[in-house]
């Protein structure tokens, strides 16, 4: 681990930006042996990432024709870091959609992470997204949470309710069914099969969130649309509304006290992909307590920059949605700001083009690139 100070740059801190030295010692903030001068450059908090799964194509670059378990992890590590990503939440589907998102795969992810996590600075960490209507692998999916110690799941829905309902086939059906490993027909008579067992699920949630909020574990829902299904997982202890869909939910989440994560590309590109609500409109409201990178690991320090470019918030308003704010919510609170004694999670940029120079996780050098590097040798 370093020991080391770094002087003359600027720096963020809870209070905003100052110039004063910036310790390392034992992997945390504070102390510091040898002085570096890092004029011209500004740290930062290391990027905490509350939801990303952008790690799919590391560990399978070429769908049904390669799988890279371990060494797909590794680049997936060198990747977040480059982005100035310190703490990774790693999304993982446990799904009836099979392929990429079935339980098989999710098992070969947290696999992965177990094995690859003690030997990279940045720390890996998993969620578990879990298809409500899966009745039938619900308890599958918390022996994987007890076996793989799992801090935090997610509930999804995706099936084509209404279309399913009215007795039509759900568009994209057969490019679905070809990534799940199931013909079309297949695939259909499983959705239809899973619709039907509907008025089931809310009692099988009721337990099992009782059962995993009694071991601790947070909870999120996602792509909430409307007040009452915000309102319907927060009775059942389900605190944190992951990418909500609708100004309505948003605010149903806010005005109850639970946290609100939204797509750092959403912020990048202008708009939800899928037509939703953008998140540049929520978070001008104030409806926003972090921002994850959701499918693209760059994201999370480029929307930082366009909320401070439109105008939304100042520089030390929009880190925190990256920093402070996913830390508070998945109750991390040793890292998240640039305080003595806590986690040496540092973001070095380069002044003039905000580009990650260096990133430091845990006091270990995660990521160097560039002139920077003199400077420490």
């Amino acid at each position: 681990m370093l020991s080391i100070r770094f002087e003359n740059a600027r720096v963020m801190r809870p209070d905003g930006w100052d110039e004063a030295p910036v310790g390392i010692e034992d992997g945390l903030i504070g102390g510091g042996a040898r002085s570096v001068d890092l004029g011209g450059y500004d740290i930062l908090p290391g990027i905490i990432d509350a939801h990303g799964d952008g790690f799919e194509r590391h560990m399978a670059p070429r769908r049904g024709a390669l799988r890279e378990r371990d060494s797909g992890m590794v680049a997936c590590a060198a990747e977040l870091a480059a982005c100035g990503i310190t703490t990774a939440m790693l999304a993982q589907f446990w799904s009836w959609e099979g392929g990429m998102r079935g339980p098989e795969f999710a098992s070969e992810v947290f696999e992965s992470v177990a094995c690859v996590a003690p030997t990279v600075p940045v720390d890996l960490r998993l969620q578990l997204r879990l298809e409500t209507h899966f009745l039938e692998s619900f308890e599958a999916a918390e022996a994987a949470v007890d076996r793989w110690d799992i801090p935090y799941v997610v509930f999804n829905d995706h099936l084509p309710h209404q279309r399913l309902a009215e007795g039509r086939k759900p568009p994209r059906l057969t490019g679905q069914a070809l990534k799940s490993g199931r013909s079309p027909e297949a695939h259909l008579a499983l959705m239809q099969q899973l619709h039907k067992r509907s008025s089931e699920v809310p009692e099988a949630l009721d337990a099992l969130c009782a059962r995993l909020g009694a071991r601790g574990v947070r909870m999120g829902s996602h792509d909430d649309q409307t007040f009452e299904a915000r309102a319907a997982w927060r009775a059942r202890g389900v605190h944190i509304s992951e990418f909500p869909e609708t100004l309505a939910a948003a605010q149903a989440a806010r005005e109850a006290g639970d946290a609100v994560v939204l797509g750092a590309p959403n912020v990048v590109r202008g708009a939800s992909h899928a037509g939703n609500v953008a998140a540049s409109e929520l978070i001008a409201k104030g409806l926003c307590d972090a921002l994850a990178s959701d499918y693209h690991y760059p994201s999370p320090a480029r929307a930082a920059w366009r909320c401070v470019e439109l105008g939304l918030l100042d520089e030390p308003g929009a880190w925190r949605l990256v920093s402070e704010g996913p830390a508070r919510l998945l109750g991390l609170h040793d890292r998240g700001t640039i305080e003595d004694g806590k986690r040496a999670d540092l973001v070095v940029m380069d002044r003039d083009n905000r580009r990650i120079v260096m990133t430091i996780a845990g006091g270990r050098v995660a990521h160097l690139s560039g002139d920077i590097a003199s400077r420490l040798m």
